[in-house]
């Protein structure tokens, strides 16, 4: 591979990785584009197309545990869907308002209103938020967990051609 594009790309996948834990940038898939981009352009074999291939799978179960995780316990705690939608809302509404953690932010506190204005009283929408963004965080770890499987499949398949 191309000392350049090599660089370029481990560059694009720290940044990516950084992306994951910061919401600033969408990650995970600016590792997916960097691993399966320079995969493909180096090499269009059975090989290259299997890397390509984990690579994708790795990427999918990053994107849905942290989409998955949060709304499965939400809902398993009592959280009707209207409260989780509210709460994506808030977090697209602060990732744009307060930058670097508005996504946070804005996603805590449309929970926490929608819980609040729901059940009427706040110690119990806490406890709503509190159990959703325990399970976000570890919708993050599993996410950065597959970034870094991603990095190292795409790394392991460069050092070998």
């Amino acid at each position: 591979m191309d000392p350049l594009l090599l660089a370029l790309a481990v560059a694009v996948m720290l940044v990516g990785l950084i992306g994951v834990v910061v919401p600033v940038l969408p990650g995970l898939l600016l590792i997916w584009v960097a691993g399966v981009g320079t995969t493909l352009l180096v090499a269009r074999d059975l090989t290259g197309w299997l890397v390509a291939g984990v690579l994708t799978a790795l990427f999918g179960l990053g994107m849905a545990a942290t989409i998955w995780l949060p709304a499965r316990h939400g809902r398993r705690g009592g959280v009707p869907l209207r409260s989780l939608l509210v709460a994506a809302a808030g977090a697209v509404v602060g990732f744009f308002v307060i930058p670097v953690i508005g996504f946070l932010v804005g996603g805590a506190a449309g929970l926490l209103l929608t819980e609040r204005s729901r059940l009427g009283a706040w110690e119990p929408a806490l406890r709503s938020v509190g159990g959703v963004v325990k399970a976000y965080g570890i919708g993050v770890v599993v996410e950065l967990v597959a970034g870094v499987g991603m990095i190292a499949v795409w790394a392991v398949a460069v050092w070998l051609r």
